[in-house]
């Protein structure tokens, strides 16, 4: 496990991520990290499309994050796909993950895909379409299944001296919450 990141090229020191060393991480320099980000073993981070991951995610294991996909493109161009800057099918889109949103294992995340904040995806799910803040996500592929924010709700009612943290984060420049 890697303590602290800062992306290649420059950029600010993130005391508080923690990257495992068994994880891949290609093209770094386009990946936008947030601090206190936990990336577990044995996941693939693509970030050749743009990939930005925000403040206190968590991707547990075996995850794989792509912001681009070659699968058509190999089939379309065949040999002459090598060596080729833009093949025909070839998909490059950024994806990006809201604050405090959970990754389960064996999950992958499509490319263009946007995912809200607080958002819980289950193990094992396929994530080809965005998804909206707070949801609980699951399945191939993943559908809403629930809202996070009802088991915070209860939660944060028996053990009230956290309601000010989570407002913070779960509801940005809302003053009254």
């Amino acid at each position: 496990m890697v303590y602290g990141w800062r992306r290649p090229g420059g950029g600010r020191w993130l005391a508080h991520t923690r990257i495992s060393t068994a994880t891949r991480i290609e093209r770094p320099e386009q990946l936008d990290l947030g601090d206190h980000v936990y990336i577990g073993p044995f996941n693939l981070i693509d970030a050749s499309g743009g990939l930005r991951i925000g403040e206190g995610c968590q991707i547990t294991t075996h995850c794989a994050l792509l912001s681009h996909s070659s699968h058509q493109a190999l089939r379309l161009a065949g040999r002459a796909y090598w060596g080729h800057a833009a093949p025909p099918g070839l998909v490059r889109r950024a994806v990006a993950i809201g604050p405090y949103t959970f990754i389960g294992p064996h999950s992958t995340v499509m490319p263009g895909v946007s995912i809200g904040r607080g958002v819980l995806v289950r193990a094992y799910s396929y994530v080809d379409a965005d998804v909206p803040d707070f949801a609980i996500v699951g399945g191939q592929p993943a559908r809403v299944l629930g809202d996070t924010r009802d088991a915070d709700r209860r939660a944060l009612e028996a053990d009230p001296a956290w309601q000010a943290s989570y407002a913070a984060w779960a509801h940005p420049g809302d003053a009254d919450a």
